[in-house]
């Protein structure tokens, strides 16, 4: 899946379904905006932090935080992206079973 990182949707970041499962699994969107619901750089720093945080107290493997992280430090992230990224979230979110989370390695 691809997410606009820009307005004109010149810039792209890819996401990949594990990492979507990532989301899922450490519940990343949960109370990410303030309360207006706003998405803005100061959510997507909270976000970075937050994701860092997980990869240095892991003690086990800790690849799929990495691979997050990769798109969340992506030069073109910013909170367009990460608006986008709350959609494409959201939108997959939807597509799963009710009963059960997602587990890319089915």
């Amino acid at each position: 899946m691809k997410i606009n990182a820009n307005a004109s949707g010149t810039r792209t970041i890819e996401i990949s379904t594990e990492q979507l499962c990532t989301i899922q699994r450490y519940s990343l969107f949960e109370r990410i905006t303030g309360s207006m619901g706003i998405v803005d750089e100061e959510a997507l720093e909270k976000l970075r932090c937050t994701v860092r945080s997980l990869i240095a107290s892991q003690e086990d493997d800790s690849k799929a935080l990495l691979q997050l992280a990769l798109v969340l430090y992506d030069d073109n992230m910013k909170s367009l992206g990460l608006s986008n990224l709350i959609e494409c979230y959201n939108s997959w979110l939807a597509q799963q079973p009710q009963d059960e989370p997602a587990n890319p390695q089915e």
